[in-house]
């Protein structure tokens, strides 16, 4: 083999092998990405989140979906970019849901208030 040939085969070598560990750096970022989202969409689903944001919550499910397909076809910076996207809306289908139970806790507040103080000015006359 030539000097140029053995230097050539070399640095096409080098690059492979940074290529590799370059791709197997990004898989398990994604891989944390991904089982995170699956985490927030459950609980953000636990939370009454399908019923008070269901469209923040197909989001989330459609995205992580996608992501686990990403993962399958080693597209681990999509997979990961998917699981990032699904996690933000899984976490705002979960606030919108907070936020509904707050109101109505906080309706029933008003409504109990509203009771007593009218029992308030019924026994004062």
């Amino acid at each position: 083999m030539t000097t140029n040939l053995k230097q050539w085969c070399i640095a096409l070598s080098g690059t492979i092998l940074l290529g590799s560990a370059g791709c197997s750096e990004m898989k398990t970022p994604a891989t944390a990405s991904v089982a995170v989202s699956k985490a927030a969409v459950d609980n953000a689903a636990g939370a009454g989140a399908a019923e008070a944001a269901p469209v923040e919550m197909k989001s989330a499910r459609d995205k992580l979906a996608l992501a686990n397909k990403a993962m399958a076809a080693k597209d681990y910076k999509l997979a990961n970019d998917l699981a990032n996207q699904a996690q933000a809306d899984a976490k705002l289908g979960q606030s919108k849901a907070d936020s509904a139970k707050a109101k109505t806790a906080a309706d029933a507040l008003q409504d109990d208030i509203r009771v007593l103080r009218e029992e308030l000015a019924r026994t004062a006359n």
